[in-house]
């Protein structure tokens, strides 16, 4: 049986694709498509690259989120995206031929449907039987463009963002809440923490904090790192995972530091380093927050992408499972007074962290997916 998945996004990681081993087996040909990119023009096709400029510059990404919202505008810029893609977009669901169609991006719900919606005229592609489904992957406020009436199941990862989703015309039936998906490592079998430890050059015994620069190696990282050198005792115990940023990782990792610290780049086993600490200082990203409650560590955070994050701080605090702080000193101080006496309010944070995480999410969504697709498929025929 060959089932086929057609992923729709300008973003370059799908963590739910990692899955195809554990669930899908060979039954599956999943296809991770970047429209935006591969099927616009110029300079449209390099939209996505702004992503980084724009939150670097918080007062722009702000305006452009709150401007871009009102339905009235977004759906008159997405008609009008529609008739310059319309064809390239087409064409992209005939060469695929998907039994199911996954949206991981809120920029890519209402076109794809606009263009499916006209292609029901051609009877030779069966787009009226294709389910369209989205994966919101925001933890709590989301962009209007996430949600759109038409979808077949939009998967959301709180009941914060189900309201929204309600509030914008979903229905209760269209929605599915099983968490936020993250990558499947963190909830397959793991070794240990003396074990991980020991593998990573890391002392089991020291409390330990790890400063998460992200991906890119944004934020405050020499700063904060400096910051807790100083307050932290000898026999504590700092991670700094520098992302891509290469030249602060070497940086970093060539200074001579009064407690024991160990610099990383761009790393593939996060889960294992989240086992290894006691706590974690971030910025306010649903993914990062995902993964550090289910391993139940408690989150200090440290900033937040203005109007999709601003949420996210306000989770972490009323849920008690960390605290936010966006001076170096004023963290410094937070981690020490985690890591005084026993512990004890770590402990707790701790507690609360492992109940409010979601390690099944992922699994969840790709087990509902692979059933809609099967349906579809039986539906269809072989296309």
């Amino acid at each position: 049986m060959d089932l086929k998945y057609c992923m729709v996004t300008p973003v370059q990681t799908v963590y739910f694709y990692d899955l195809h081993p554990f669930i899908l087996g060979n039954d599956f040909d999943i296809n991770v498509a970047d429209l935006w990119s591969s099927s616009s023009p110029w300079p449209l096709c390099n939209m996505p690259k702004s992503y980084f400029f724009l939150v670097k510059n918080p007062w722009l990404w702000r305006m452009s989120f709150r401007c871009s919202e009102p339905e009235l505008l977004h759906e008159a810029l997405f008609t009008g995206y529609t008739a310059i893609v319309g064809r390239r977009f087409a064409q992209a669901f005939e060469d695929y031929k998907p039994h199911l169609i996954v949206s991981v991006h809120p920029l890519m719900q209402h076109v794809p449907l606009k263009v499916l919606s006209r292609m029901k005229t051609d009877i030779s592609f069966p787009a009226t039987k294709i389910p369209f489904t989205t994966v919101v992957t925001d933890l709590t406020r989301c962009h209007r463009t996430w949600f759109h009436k038409d979808v077949d199941k939009c998967f959301v990862a709180t009941e914060l963002v189900a309201a929204q989703a309600m509030k914008v015309g979903l229905a209760a039936n269209q929605l599915a809440c099983y968490g936020l998906p993250i990558r499947p490592a963190f909830n397959l079998p793991s070794k240990s923490k003396d074990e991980i430890c020991h593998q990573l050059g890391i002392d089991a015994e020291a409390p330990t904090v790890m400063l998460i620069g992200g991906g890119e190696g944004m934020g405050k990282l020499e700063a904060t790192a400096e910051a807790l050198a100083k307050t932290l005792s000898s026999s504590q115990q700092l991670i700094i995972i520098c992302g891509r940023n290469v030249k602060l990782a070497e940086k970093l990792a060539s200074r001579a530091w009064p407690m024991r610290v160990l610099v990383k780049g761009f790393v593939n086993n996060m889960s294992e380093y989240m086992l290894a600490c006691d706590c974690i200082i971030t910025k306010a990203g649903p993914g990062t927050i995902a993964e550090a409650l289910i391993c139940g560590r408690p989150i200090l955070l440290n900033g937040f992408i203005p109007c999709q994050e601003e949420g996210n701080v306000s989770f972490v605090l009323d849920n008690r499972v960390g605290s936010y702080s966006e001076s170096p000193e004023e963290m410094a101080d937070i981690v020490a007074d985690w890591f005084e006496g026993d512990g004890e309010e770590l402990k707790n944070m701790s507690r609360r962290a492992t109940v409010l995480g979601r390690p099944e999410a992922t699994f969840d969504i790709v087990r509902e997916l692979s059933d809609m697709a099967c349906r579809a498929h039986c539906d269809q025929g072989s296309i």
